[in-house]
């Protein structure tokens, strides 16, 4: 009796023992916490601007500051003067929705009536595939409509972007567009589509024509940011029809370390149906009723390389050297006077993005037939021009 007494002593002690060295698992809730996402708040605004002054000094005799002959030796042929002071403001009034304003307080310089502003439009994106604005703004057709001036790499923009700003294909007009990015495989392609009343800025319709127009490019190359656009529109100007098309490319090199070079290229043709009505407001009916508007076509090309070194001082950040040749004719079918543009430059760049730049050069228009007290006459007009930009 006693042993049986002590076995179940043992018996118990052991089986305590073995347990005690059992782990322990403690079960805790874990109240788990909810990041709430950061409400954005709206309208977020940003401000911008660019400011350019220049000094120009024309060395052909008897030609003015604007190209201008003037046959009573009166040109004014140097000055100063401020081509832009722009001021813009971006609102961000939700996730899909912003407004857009630009105006350029320099033209008040000039008559203003149809100037000054310049943006003016909403904007709806949709997502990547589509966005949506309507207004006053730039349709894309070319190169150049798809960067500001302050970043281009000549003094200005090129004499066809003007010519075809005229004839209301780029250069800001009021309308409606649509536009935006795929890949088509490994290619990302960017499309742009507008309707516009294709007569100018600030300005109201002043017949039922519209313009139809659209850019189609295509990224081919991201490591040499190569790209190829083709544009093309039709429109109608009073019960005329017309039509205008272009083709792009742009390239860069990296030739060294801290050396690089971009080439850009476009060319244009199109009725010039700006020169067309002003002939058709000199002739009499009978004159008048003669003419075709598919006589009066302007076509022109340029290309534009540019070479850059990276200095990369946080105050000196660049220096670049470029040269654009352009021919452009007004009307290459009656009294056909093309026109040679050679613009070298000399940009040196301060701050990141042209934020502070000089540019030193000349342009040099050389016309196949001068003609006097017009701006259809040789110039050589040297340039100076500072600017700064946000």
């Amino acid at each position: 009796m006693k042993s049986k007494i002590i076995i179940s002593l043992f018996s118990l002690f052991l089986a305590n023992n073995l347990y005690a060295q059992e782990p322990v698992i403690e079960e805790k809730k874990v109240n788990a916490v909810e990041i709430k996402k950061e409400e954005v708040k709206y309208p977020k605004l940003k401000l911008g601007g660019v400011f350019q002054a220049r000094y120009l000094a024309n060395f052909k005799k008897d030609v003015d500051i604007n190209g201008l002959h003037h046959s009573d030796g009166k040109a004014i042929t140097n000055s100063f003067e401020i081509k832009r002071m722009r001021v813009s403001l971006a609102a961000q009034i939700s996730e899909n929705l912003e407004l857009n304003t630009l105006v350029n307080l320099a033209d008040f310089k000039s008559d203003p009536k149809t100037r000054v502003l310049e943006n003016a439009f909403a904007k709806y994106t949709v997502n990547e595939y589509l966005q949506i604005q309507a207004g006053q703004f730039r349709p894309q057709f070319g190169i150049e409509d798809s960067h500001a001036v302050d970043i281009i790499k000549s003094i200005d923009w090129s004499n066809a972007y003007y010519l075809m700003g005229s004839n209301g294909w780029q250069s800001f007009q009021i309308g409606v567009a649509a536009g935006g990015q795929v890949n088509l495989g490994q290619i990302p392609f960017h499309y742009s589509v507008s309707i516009t009343n294709g007569n100018g800025k600030n300005t109201a319709d002043n017949n039922d024509g519209k313009h139809y127009s659209g850019r189609f490019s295509f990224d081919l190359n991201k490591k040499n940011n190569f790209a190829i656009g083709l544009s093309g529109g039709i429109g109608e100007e009073n019960a005329h029809k017309v039509y205008a098309y272009g083709f792009d490319l742009i390239y860069k090199i990296n030739i060294a370390k801290d050396w690089s070079v971009d080439f850009k290229a476009e060319g244009y043709q199109a009725n010039n149906h700006v020169l067309y009505t002003s002939e058709f407001s000199k002739l009499d009916e009978v004159a008048a009723a003669q003419l075709n508007i598919n006589d009066f076509m302007l076509n022109g090309f340029y290309i534009l390389p540019n070479l850059r070194y990276e200095i990369g001082n946080p105050r000196f950040r660049a220096i670049e050297f470029s040269l654009r040749y352009e021919y452009l004719d007004a009307s290459t079918k009656l009294d056909s006077n093309p026109r040679q543009t050679w613009t070298p430059m000399l940009s040196l760049e301060f701050l990141k993005n042209y934020g502070a730049r000089i540019q030193v050069g000349m342009q040099i228009d050389n016309y196949k037939t001068n003609i006097a007290n017009t701006k259809n006459y040789n110039s050589s007009l040297a340039f100076v021009q500072f600017q700064c930009r946000l």
